[in-house]
């Protein structure tokens, strides 16, 4: 279970209720199955700001003092674009004592001020995270290229971290450096782009593969795409299989009763693993031109506001 960390600006509720409540939800909840519980901080509008390493770091403080007084597992850093900024929080969660896990909203071309995905990895582990990785912004697929060169880049430097990948659910052949953030469907027409279950259970063994051990999902998974991965990898977990793959296989026995025949024929492995589905709408493009704005931490643009963006400021950043 993740509790994240609180990021832009909000009247009404502190993050340290906010956080509190999500811990008291996710105990609840991971009592139920034996679960770790996880409590996330993630990129700083102070940081995009450019308001230095100090101040970045007193709001990463804050932010954990909760998790340390609720007893979690341990603490995940996760979203951050730029690697220094991964590199502060690092250092703060390592105060604690608890072991720490770090990812970035990377893909396979690095950071947004140029660092490699390789080295990026490098310097998390050497700001002593146990578990390094990927998150977020790009699909499976494109996750595990940048997921395959942190490895090596790892392996060069003869550090062994945990590795952890938790990608999309959309798929981002397209994206840009930025990912998915950039396309114009970001970020309420991005259904089209959901992956089946089977391009996870796809993923979920490629990851395995490559040597990454903590493989789940960020944006856009589902219930049946967590189910995808665990029943893929069920022997490499010692057999276990989600209760309801114990009636239901995740390749479609149950078509087998289905009335139609073409229907039936479906129930297969290979049918579903060779599908390429199609989005039904006629004219629609395979792909889409993303803004690719390139801005980043240092940016005016970036720097954080307590007001909501007004009409004729919508105009301006429309008009660029």
């Amino acid at each position: 279970m993740l509790v994240d960390g609180v990021i832009g600006y909000n009247k009404t509720h502190t993050g340290s209720k906010i956080n509190q409540a999500a811990c008291d939800l996710a105990k609840e909840v991971a009592d139920e199955g034996g679960c770790l519980i996880a409590g996330g901080i993630s990129q700083t509008p102070t940081y995009l700001s450019g308001k230095g390493k100090e101040a970045v770091q007193a709001e990463f403080r804050k932010q954990i003092q909760i998790f340390v007084a609720n007893n979690v597992d341990f603490l995940l850093a996760e979203y951050y674009e730029h690697v220094e900024e991964v590199e502060w929080a690092i250092e703060v969660l390592k105060e604690t004592g608890k072991p720490v896990a770090a990812n970035m909203c990377i893909g396979p071309e690095g950071d947004m001020h140029g660092v490699s995905a390789g080295e990026c990895a490098v310097r998390m582990a050497k700001a002593g995270a146990d578990i390094v990785g990927i998150n977020c912004h790009f699909d499976p697929f494109v996750c595990l290229e940048g997921m395959k060169k942190m490895k090596a880049a790892l392996d060069k430097a003869d550090l062994h971290p945990y590795l952890m990948v938790q990608p999309l659910a959309y798929m981002t052949p397209d994206a840009g450096k930025q990912g998915f953030i950039d396309l114009p469907e970001f970020p309420f027409a991005l259904e089209p782009r959901v992956c089946s279950r089977w391009e996870i259970m796809k993923f979920a063994r490629e990851a395995y593969e490559i040597g990454i051990r903590y493989i789940g999902g960020c944006c856009g998974f589902e219930p049946y795409h967590i189910r995808a991965i665990s029943e893929e990898l069920s022997k490499e977990r010692g057999g276990f299989m989600p209760e309801g793959c114990q009636k239901h296989d995740m390749w479609g026995q149950g078509l087998r009763l289905h009335t139609k025949p073409w229907v039936r024929a479906r129930a297969r492995r290979e049918y579903w693993e060779n599908m390429k589905p199609a989005s039904g709408r006629p004219f629609c493009p395979s792909c889409s031109k993303p803004d690719n704005w390139g801005v980043t931490a240092g940016d005016d643009m970036l720097k954080q506001k307590t007001e909501a963006t007004t009409d004729e400021e919508i105009k301006q950043l429309a008009a660029k």
